[in-house]
């Protein structure tokens, strides 16, 4: 699966050096100057994952992410931050919901294992919604299957001739076509291996004092 990754920083070199780190991964790489420039990528684009520096003129990093988080939040959020201290790394993750706090200069390696599976937790919680999807309607299904099959073995006295032995009702044929093209679904979605990723979530981190 390809994904879009979009890069956030007011200084070039910054930019190049990110999209450099991440080159021989099979990603989309955008990039922006600000907090602005990336809100209209956004609006254009389905973007998987943001990494965005934390000090830039105009809006801050965490404060972009908060409103990314409102309006995509499936979208993974990173920050990356040349000046780290607690209050600043506490902030990004209370009120940006990121999944990471990275700070300059970033490691290229460090980077890429960082950024590749995120994206392949966002990957496992896109497939388990799919999933769960598929197993809602397969029980609307099967629930429906049994009360005509009920109803079928019980019919009303006014009901008119009965069905002729070994013949199928044309309904009940859709409803069993129905429920083998949900599981068919299932089974797609239920790639071999795809619940071995590691799962975490972004919990929400207070200091000592409180705050």
């Amino acid at each position: 699966m390809s994904h879009i990754v979009l890069l956030v920083d007011d200084e070039p070199n910054v930019l190049h050096g990110l999209s450099r780190a991440l080159r021989r991964e099979s990603y989309e790489i955008l990039t922006a100057g600000s907090a602005e420039e990336a809100g209209g990528i956004l609006e254009e684009n389905l973007i998987d994952l943001i990494i965005s520096d934390e000090e830039m003129p105009g809006m801050s990093g965490t404060e972009f992410l908060a409103r990314v988080a409102g309006e995509y939040p499936d979208i993974v959020r990173i920050v990356l931050t040349g000046h780290p201290t607690l209050p600043t790394a506490l902030r990004a993750i209370n009120e940006g919901k990121v999944h990471q706090f990275l700070t300059k200069p970033c490691n290229e390696i460090d980077l890429a294992i960082t950024v590749r599976r995120a994206l392949e937790q966002k990957d496992l919680q896109e497939k388990s919604r799919a999933l769960l999807e598929v197993t809602k309607k397969q029980s609307a299904l099967i629930e429906e299957a049994r009360m005509l099959r009920r109803l079928r073995n019980h019919p009303p006295r006014d009901t008119s001739a009965p069905i002729a032995g070994g013949v199928q009702p044309a309904a009940d044929r859709t409803l069993v076509e129905q429920i083998e093209d949900e599981i068919q679904r299932g089974s797609e979605v239920l790639e071999p291996g795809w619940f071995t990723t590691e799962y975490t979530e972004t919990t929400e981190i207070r200091d000592n004092d409180g705050g």
